[in-house]
């Protein structure tokens, strides 16, 4: 059976290409099996200089890498350049820093009696990924997992399965073996199907309804299951900001960046009366002077939708504003042409009651509502199931880190929006999932710790 793949900028056929099945994932996982112990036993060093082997190639190649991508997820071509040089700059943290966190930790020195901590490998992985950003997203878990000897199977989503064949085409040229590094081609079925078997880790990043399933069905193996998952991430417009224009600049691109896409993207903005309309009128200047259209044309900022279904969800959340008293400021409907594009959608004075600011949007819109005081806003803010990132816009970043400790999410930033650095773990909280990717805690996800108590004559 084979898979269709369809660009989302036209709505033609790209490829097709052949799905795995019960009998093909079997033998996979067989194989990476195999071959994981002989990948354990090969230093940090000798892994990290194959995985940045990787990490050339995919500069070598990134021109091919981005038409693919941009051919099956819609994203404008230089957004997908952008995707690909960040996930090389993961790599480079992530490869330069295996060594000193992957390595035995001594805790305890005294002559006659030692105490360390090893950290070994879980084993072999399944990884089930995301499409809006699949380089990035796949690093985070594919790249550690590699680093601290475990095979992996990654199944791409099925809307970024030729990016995922990529992944798996340069990192076999760079030298990882083919039982260490597998892939599952196909659709949800195929991702039920990874959940019946014997691996020793799940890592997974999606939707909130898929995490809960994965995670119920994975809990009575016993292993490690991590969950990454959306976000309906707020940001907070204090009264005491400046330069409003450039703010208003920053966060809408925090905002739209590939559509909206992205689980830390900007989805709710609460700003303080005093500034309010002057922000949104800079906030909406800057939405509209954005060009829309083909994802391959120079210039273009606003692609196309990579799910068709995503448009009657925006368009549901329109319609649920309106009727409660918001003000569309511009956009609020689908482009009539071919493909899954929709006009990029500002509303103004709406109520934490609406769906724009309760449900995951994952396109582009944003609400923008007023608020009174810092009060109100951490309590807005913490108003929805979520917590992923949270922002705060203040000339005191004492006063932020204080409304940023009253906010419970993953990450919080401070004049900025929209990030994630290597060296910072990404978790979330509540329906935005658990665990870590990136730094060191991204890196020892992928190990179990074993104590080590040393008597006698011991030697590092």
């Amino acid at each position: 059976m084979q898979l269709e793949i369809i660009n989302p900028a036209n709505g033609k056929e790209i490829a097709k290409i052949n799905q795995d099945n019960k009998a093909s994932l079997s033998e996979k996982f067989n194989d990476l099996k195999k071959g994981q112990l002989d990948w354990q036993a090969k230093t940090v060093e000798q892994r990290r200089k194959i995985i940045m082997i990787f990490h050339d190639l995919l500069e070598k190649n990134i021109e091919t890498l981005a038409e693919i991508l941009t051919s099956e997820v819609g994203k404008p071509t230089q957004q997908s350049r952008n995707e690909i040089n960040g996930a090389r700059a993961r790599i480079s943290w992530l490869c330069s820093n295996a060594g000193k966190y992957l390595a035995d930790e001594y805790m305890v020195e005294q002559e006659g009696m030692g105490e360390k901590i090893a950290y070994e490998p879980l084993g072999v992985i399944c990884n089930i990924s995301a499409w809006n950003y699949p380089y990035l997203v796949g690093i985070n878990v594919i790249v550690p997992a590699l680093l601290a000897g475990n095979t992996v199977l990654y199944k791409p989503s099925e809307f970024s399965s030729l990016t995922g064949l990529e992944i798996q085409k340069l990192l076999l040229e760079a030298g990882v073996p083919a039982n260490v590094f597998e892939i599952a081609i196909g659709k949800g079925n195929i991702g039920a199907a990874l959940l019946e078997m014997a691996f020793d880790g799940y890592f997974f990043t999606g939707s909130y309804k898929t995490g809960q399933y994965i995670y119920k069905k994975v809990a009575p193996k016993m292993v490690p299951c991590q969950i990454e998952l959306g976000g309906k991430d707020p940001l907070y417009v204090t009264n005491d900001v400046e330069d409003l224009k450039n703010i208003a600049i920053g966060t809408a691109d925090g905002a739209f960046y590939n559509n909206g896409q992205s689980c830390c993207s900007v989805e709710r903005i609460y700003v303080q009366e005093k500034n309010y309309d002057a922000y949104v009128q800079a906030f909406v200047e800057e939405v509209k002077s954005w060009k829309a259209g083909l994802p391959t044309e120079e210039g273009v900022y606003l692609g196309a939708l990579t799910r068709p279904e995503q448009i009657e969800i925006l368009e549901n959340q329109v319609k649920d504003a309106l009727e409660k008293g918001a003000k569309l400021e511009c956009g609020g409907k689908r482009i009539n042409k071919p493909g899954n594009y929709f006009e990029p959608t500002v509303l103004s004075n709406v109520t934490n009651d609406m769906l724009v600011m309760q449900e995951e949007s994952f396109g582009p819109i944003i609400g923008i509502m007023k608020v009174q005081d810092d009060e109100q806003a951490i309590h807005l803010m913490n108003d929805t199931d979520y917590g992923l990132t949270a922002s705060v816009y203040s000339v005191s970043q004492k006063r932020a880190e204080a409304i940023l400790s009253k906010v419970n999410s993953g990450t919080g930033y401070w004049n900025c929006c929209d990030r994630v650095s290597a060296a910072l773990p990404w978790s979330g909280r509540k329906h935005s999932g658990f665990g870590a990717t990136l730094s060191h805690a991204g890196i020892r996800a992928f190990t179990k710790p074993k104590a080590y108590h040393l008597r006698g004559d011991w030697k590092k």
